[in-house]
């Protein structure tokens, strides 16, 4: 839809007149019928408007990517390159590893670029044999329940759907995913067996990294061994020279007027203050929180029930969905970085692409000033990985302290533990980096570079739009704790959303955020009977469950047993929604189940309370096909749920050991399995 068409409206409110009016329609026809004529008439001049970038309207087809900037084959060629590292990613982890990559093949005469896949059109790699040499490198995350990350779910399901011939391909794969999760870097693994599938030469074994662990050991442990393999299997020799360059530059813009600098924004220009649906990723909602109240009790933790009002936003939820929102970070924070690096944090500027052919021209958007850069763009409160290290250690005037950071940022055995012990184990973030390495002064516009972008954080939502469709309920922990050096080290998004508080007669706090849709659903049957295991905030999308069958009770319809597990520490500390749950319970809308870990000698937990109700659980799972859900902590809870679910299945069911677990697996694939967790 054309700019000039769309309709501007205040920030918090969206029109509600209809998509198009009978005026767009006509203008609609006349410009499509305009455009055909054009293109017929056009067709003699092919080779004069070559030099054009070419946009089309046509019926979605097998390739519906046809622009020019879309064709990485295309900047291959013009540009003398033969690697290209896609990258499939969620939370940006994956796509920092591809960059890394492509940045280091010039190292070992590989030239190379980093490439989105939702951004290209992947069919061109069924040409990329036509190069010389040339290599394709994918980092791909995995991402919930085994899925790929929404950039590279058109990919997957291309080379999944099709008998594609992808011989003299030369290919590498490295996955990411977290052991804690029943799916472990499922993603990756399929990839690189389906590539082999399709007649593809793997150039290297698959690399598998755990971010229950350090991911970052296990990327440079395969990496380590990939570049030899790599100039092996091309006849090439490496230059020797560890390669430390930079990929933007800088450019302050003093100059430049205030409605042309980014505030915020996710990406386009003044998108907070005139909001324009359909709200997503790259636009998100400013909403107005309407509540926020602690649910905790007492025992000095904090717990937070916040209500966003998405009134005339035109976004929809269900119950199990998941609420985005972007985060800003802590202004202490950001003020003591900019001194570290004796930044005026007010300057104009824009980082540009060093990589003119790179369709990513900027690492956040530009311009914009370095407070606001540090604020909403960047990741300061990550542990920076040991590639940020090593540059740092060149702005060190200690040769000690540079020895230092070379050191924990070195692949040596001893260096690695080092690395654990000093950044992992003591969470230390680059602010305390600087402040622990006192002669290291890094220019304000590298720590830009080399910092990650600040990413959204995913809550499950906890209500019912069946009961509360202008409002979406969160349930948030206040994440606060002290590190081994002493530091109170806080969570970025929920320190930020405890300081959102609505107040009588003061215009609502708002906060960006987008709806994510998720699989994780009640059975659309309502009398069909469920299990819900939900301790803490575990229980967060079971509240939204619950309110819709009690919702549906109340229209008169018949519900299957709803059973809900959760625990606590204590019922008088931190039973959150008691009130609420108490009530479903006598009024029979729910069969509840409450351990309270630390209410009597002997610990309880809601694990304790499972194998204690086998007969329950079999009558549910096996004799009436209801569904079992788990919400929560992946590490622990998660995998002694399931070790108890196998268990009953066994003893009640009659079933073996394999037998158990392929009766699970069933029940996954008809959706009668599901699991929200996080580790």
């Amino acid at each position: 839809m054309d700019a000039q068409t769309e309709t501007e409206v205040p920030a918090g409110s969206v029109s509600d007149e209809p998509f198009l009016g009978p005026l767009d329609i006509i203008l609609l026809v006349s410009l499509l019928a305009g455009t055909a004529w054009y293109l017929l008439k056009g067709k003699k001049k092919e080779s004069q408007a070559s030099q054009f970038k070419s946009y089309s309207i046509q019926p979605t087809t097998v390739n519906t990517m046809t622009m020019v900037e879309n064709s990485f084959i295309k900047k291959l060629q013009s540009s003398g390159r033969r690697l290209v590292v896609f990258y499939g990613s969620q939370t940006g982890t994956a796509e920092e590893f591809a960059g890394r990559l492509a940045k280091e093949g010039i190292r070992y005469q590989m030239k190379g670029m980093v490439a989105d896949p939702e951004e290209c059109n992947m069919e061109e790699l069924l040409m990329l044999k036509d190069i010389d040499k040339s290599l394709a490198v994918f980092c791909l995350a995995t991402y919930g329940e085994g899925d790929p990350t929404d950039n590279c779910m058109e990919f997957y399901d291309w080379i999944q759907n099709n008998d594609l011939d992808m011989t003299g391909l030369n290919y590498a794969v490295f996955g990411l995913g977290n052991k804690t999760y029943e799916h472990y870097n499922k993603v990756g693994i399929y990839v690189d067996k389906r590539l082999e599938e399709l007649g593809a030469n793997r150039v290297f074994e698959l690399g598998l990294g755990d971010d229950d662990a350090n991911i970052e050991d296990y990327f440079i442990t395969w990496k380590e061994k990939f570049w030899p393999s790599v100039c092996d299997y091309f006849g090439i020799e490496s230059t020797g020279e560890d390669v430390l360059m930079r990929q933007y530059r800088l450019l302050e813009q003093p100059d430049v007027s205030a409605d042309r600098i980014y505030t915020g924004e996710v990406a386009r220009l003044h998108s907070l203050q005139t909001q324009r649906p359909p709200f997503d990723a790259k636009n998100p909602f400013l909403a107005p929180i309407k509540v926020n109240r602690e649910l905790h009790k007492a025992g000095g933790r904090s717990c937070m029930h916040v209500e966003f009002d998405i009134e005339g936003s035109k976004m929809r939820y269900e119950a199990g969905d998941h609420l985005a929102m972007y985060p800003v970070n802590d202004r202490d924070l950001v003020e003591r970085l900019g001194r570290l690096c004796n930044a005026e944090l007010d300057t104009v500027f824009s980082l540009i692409n060093t990589d003119t052919d790179s369709s990513k021209k900027h690492p956040f958007p530009c311009p914009t000033t370095y407070r606001t850069a540090l604020t909403h763009y960047l990741e300061i409160t990550a542990l920076p990985r040991t590639h940020i290290l090593k540059e740092l250690a060149e702005y060190c005037g200690e040769e000690k302290d540079k020895e230092f950071l070379r050191f924990i940022s070195s692949t040596a055995p001893d260096g690695k533990a080092k690395y654990q012990e000093w950044v992992q184990d003591s969470c230390r973030n680059i602010v305390h980096v600087l402040e622990d390495i006192p002669s290291c002064h890094p220019p304000i516009d590298h720590v830009c570079e080399l910092l990650p972008r600040l990413q959204p954080r995913y809550y499950s939502i906890s209500s019912s739009s069946k009961l509360h469709p202008t409002t979406v309920h969160v349930t948030a922990v206040l994440v606060k704790y002290e590190t081994k050096t002493g530091r109170l080290n806080k969570g970025v998004a929920t320190t930020f959303l405890a300081e959102k508080h609505p107040n009588d007669g003061e215009p609502a706090p708002r906060v960006p955020i987008f709806i994510r849709k998720s699989q994780f659903r009640l059975p659309p049957k309502p009398e069909t009977p469920v299990i819900m295991v939900g301790p803490g905030t575990g229980l967060a999308p079971f509240r939204g469950f619950i309110q819709e069958r009690d919702h549906c009770k109340q229209e008169g319809k018949e519900i299957g047993q709803t059973t809900l597990y959760f625990g606590c520490r204590k019922r008088s500390e931190d039973y959150i929604y008691e009130d609420e749950l108490e009530d479903y319970s006598k009024r029979g809308i729910i069969n509840l189940r409450v351990a309270f870990s630390r209410d009597q000698e002997k610990k309880v937990y809601v694990t304790h309370l499972l194998e204690q109700d086998s007969d329950l659980i079999w009558s549910v799972i096996g004799e009436n096909k209801g569904h079992f859900y788990i919400c929560g902590d992946a590490k622990n809870m998660a995998t002694d749920v399931r070790n108890i679910l196998l268990k009953v299945i066994r003893s009640k069911g009659g079933l073996s050991e394999t037998e158990a677990q392929q009766y699970i697996k069933k029940m996954e694939a008809q959706k009668r399995y599901s699991a929200d967790v996080w580790s």
